[in-house]
């Protein structure tokens, strides 16, 4: 799979320099930021996963029965990575094809995206440094309010029979 736009982060200055991301979040904050320097495979998602999920999962001390949510990229839903979520014991959300636009990390992103462009990197190395100390200064409240109106953003595509909402 190609770098899709919404999983880099462009520098303001010169453009065209962007990096790739994985993170996580719940309502208690942002969970791990790691820079995915290779093309991303399924075998590099679950080592991912391995290593960044469950550690952010017990720093935001999330209870059991926590609800894991990714979109339908074919590295998740691949046979292999279902049967490794399910020996992990994840419970998984199912998720709608062609949605990955309801995923509240999009908004979590956009606002990173907003602040990092506000410090304008001027290099790659300093772009990642950036992505890191701006995403630990987000507020609890932002992450918060994303998983609060989840319920509210899928009632409204419900609604409107999976046509455009104003989220």
């Amino acid at each position: 799979a190609e770098l899709h736009p919404k999983n880099t982060i462009p520098t303001v200055k010169h453009g065209g320099g962007n990096i790739m991301l994985w993170g996580c979040f719940s309502a208690k904050g942002p969970g791990r930021l790691i820079r995915v320097k290779e093309r991303l495979n399924g075998a590099m998602y679950r080592e991912i996963l391995s290593e960044n999920l469950l550690p952010s999962a017990r720093a935001l001390k999330m209870k059991r029965g926590w609800v894991f949510q990714h979109d339908n990229d074919p590295k998740h839903t691949a046979r292999a990575m279902k049967e490794w979520l399910r020996k992990k014991h994840f419970k998984v959300l199912e998720w709608p094809s062609q949605s990955p636009d309801l995923n509240p990390i999009e908004n979590l992103w956009r606002e990173l995206k907003v602040r990092v462009a506000q410090q304008q990197p001027q290099n790659i190395t300093v772009l990642e440094e950036i992505c890191m100390e701006e995403l630990a200064k987000i507020p609890v409240t932002v992450c918060e309010n994303l998983v609060k109106t989840y319920r509210k953003r899928l009632t409204s595509v419900i609604a409107n029979k999976g046509y455009i909402t104003m989220y």
